[in-house]
């Protein structure tokens, strides 16, 4: 499904688990938080939790902004 997608549109996989997004073949992956809470930490203050989401969303953007030419995991 990521690759028909990908034919169309660039995409980033946000996910948790990033072998299971090269098995699938994502192209564009970036790291998120933990399976039960991707895109936060309970832990932290909701300021501290739009903080981390504005990271990962930068992150993505920065991914889609970037030519590539195999599967990339964008970690900074």
């Amino acid at each position: 499904m990521v690759k028909e997608i990908e034919r169309k549109l660039p995409v980033v996989h946000v996910c948790t688990i990033v072998p299971i997004s090269l098995t699938v073949g994502a192209n564009r992956i970036v790291p998120a938080i933990a399976i039960p809470h991707p895109l936060g930490d309970p832990t932290k203050s909701a300021e501290e939790q739009k903080e981390i989401r504005r990271r990962l969303v930068e992150k993505a953007l920065r991914a889609l902004q970037t030519e590539i030419h195999e599967q990339t995991v964008f970690t900074d």
